[in-house]
């Protein structure tokens, strides 16, 4: 009996170890291959999963989640012929485990062999200057060309950039100076184009205001002709009533006129702006008897007598009075 017994324990013992190889426990973001007997059967789906042991064994442990490969460091000789130094980093994702198993030897180093030689082709057909300017071109020809002949190994490659690009020192300097000069020249341009434009409008301005003062000069002009032409038609006027009343037998007419003349002339004298002193070249009496010939024609022009004003009365001490002598005698009707 107690043979039996150590017989049925051993085999329930190597029943259970049986069980415990057979379950396959399988990591989410993983896939693994089955193999039976050496030939890839199926693929085992994240969980639990039982596959008899002995009979069938697992063969590769496959990522199945995105990936970053990282691309060193690479010389490359440009279309220019300027040496650069360029790395990347590449992200893929497997798609189907068997493929990527067993269609590739070692996948890593396939897809980074492929990444190189693609990224020395595609960077070499290009000029330095594209080079520095167009990475955006080179990542979206890295990725089509990659991600195409990754196809087969059941990979998708994602995405390709460009990390870094290094040119020599010395083309780094030529680069700085260029720059620097470009930029020089922009500013000067721009600051050409702003002393035209401002100069322009300094000229326009200049324009307008002739043009307004010209306008302004011309009207004035024209209102100074108008008011000649209104004073030369008021003393025609008072020279033709002048001449009416001389016609008529009046002599006050042309005393008044002379009067009118003189005074105008005397008061000349006193609003100039240049004399500090006024010398008159008559005598004050001279033209008291003006103003006393003007009232004796304003008497008369407005029906006043002919006799000529009373004699004042004096007394036999008072001296006679001055009988006003101007530079014309006003004659007695």
């Amino acid at each position: 009996m107690s043979v039996i017994l150590a017989f049925v324990a051993a085999v329930l013992m190597i029943v259970v170890a049986f069980l415990f190889a057979s379950l396959k426990m399988v990591r989410q973001g993983y896939q693994y291959t089955i193999e039976h007997f050496g030939r890839f059967t199926t693929v085992a789906r994240p969980g639990l999963n039982f596959y008899p042991a002995f009979f069938y064994r697992v063969g590769q442990r496959i990522n199945m989640m995105e990936q970053v490969l990282d691309v060193p460091q690479q010389e490359i000789i440009t279309k220019d012929n300027a040496m650069v130094a360029v790395d990347g980093v590449v992200f893929f994702q497997v798609l189907d485990a068997a493929k990527a198993a067993y269609e590739v030897s070692n996948l890593f180093v396939a897809i980074m062999q492929l990444a190189t030689t693609n990224l020395r082709t595609v960077m070499g057909s290009m000029d330095l200057d594209e080079l520095l300017s167009k990475r955006d071109d080179i990542n979206a020809r890295l990725l089509s060309v990659v991600d195409h002949a990754t196809n087969p190994w059941g990979v998708k490659i994602t995405r390709v950039e460009i990390k870094d690009i290094r040119p020599p020192v010395d083309i780094v300097n030529a680069m700085a100076r260029q720059m620097k000069a470009e930029r020089e020249k922009r500013a000067n341009i721009l600051e050409a184009e702003g002393t035209r434009a401002s100069e322009i409008l300094r000229a326009e301005g200049q324009k307008q205001a002739r043009i307004l003062e010209a306008e302004g000069r011309k009207e004035s002009a024209f209102r100074d002709s108008e008011a000649r032409e209104r004073a030369a038609e008021a003393e025609a006027k008072a020279t033709e009533l002048v001449s009416t009343a001389i016609e008529n037998g009046s002599a006050q007419a042309i005393n008044y006129f002379i009067a009118q003349k003189y005074v105008e002339a005397v008061g000349k004298f006193a609003t100039s702006p240049n004399a500090k002193t006024i010398l008159f070249p008559v005598e004050a009496t001279q033209l008291i008897g003006t103003l006393s010939g003007i009232g004796a024609l304003a008497k008369e022009a407005f029906g006043g007598t002919d006799e000529a004003p009373a004699t004042t009365k004096r007394s036999p001490a008072s001296p006679a009075p001055i009988r006003p002598s101007g530079p014309f005698e006003i004659e007695k009707q």
